[in-house]
């Protein structure tokens, strides 16, 4: 019942466009969740990442773990599509890739542009968490839910296609004084 109170007081996620401040933020989210969610909960609401780990172990949340071996099977699929695409072979640690997340992969990749691939990525993944998300909207993988959605829209506005622009000048600036330095 306490997720009922925590959930309801959350703010709503789905509507956020990626322009201006996240209606909460993972402290906030964080601090909120530690007045309603007991110690073993908040044990995995703080194993939660956007990286799953490499070999993948049960949470104590059905859905954690699904994302997880979601998150993980895409990874994967990432790399061997990179790898193919630069000729070498990629060993996805002999796990069977489903061809929906190849062909993810392979979108992905084939977009060329690092800013729209990691977009349709980023689309790819709401996705697949709206897919994985509990009926129950106030159980614990409702939080757990919320929390995933939270870490991906907050992973997104750290990129800026302006400041990853500045970002790439200042490199290349350094690069070509360090070469004229060395003639």
């Amino acid at each position: 019942m306490s997720q009922y109170y925590l959930m309801a007081q959350l703010p709503g996620l789905e509507a956020y466009d990626g322009k201006g401040p996240l209606p909460i933020t993972e402290e906030a989210f964080h601090d909120a969740c530690s007045g309603f969610l007991n110690e073993k909960e908040m044990e995995i609401l703080d194993g939660i990442s956007l990286i799953p780990p490499r070999q993948i172990r049960p949470t104590g949340s059905e859905l954690v773990d699904a994302w997880n071996r979601e998150e993980r099977q895409l990874r994967l699929a990432l790399a061997v599509v990179r790898a193919s695409h630069k000729g070498k072979s990629f060993a996805a640690d002999g796990e069977v890739i489903s061809a929906p997340v190849l062909q993810i992969a392979n979108t992905a990749v084939d977009l060329g542009d690092p800013l729209a691939a990691e977009g349709y990525l980023q689309n790819c993944r709401m996705e697949t968490l709206d897919r994985l998300r509990p009926l129950d909207m106030f159980c614990e993988d409702a939080v757990y839910c919320y929390a995933i959605r939270l870490k991906l829209l907050a992973r997104m506005r750290l990129f800026d296609e302006e400041r990853g622009h500045r970002s790439y000048q200042t490199i290349y600036r350094s690069i070509l004084d360090g070469n004229s330095q060395e003639n």
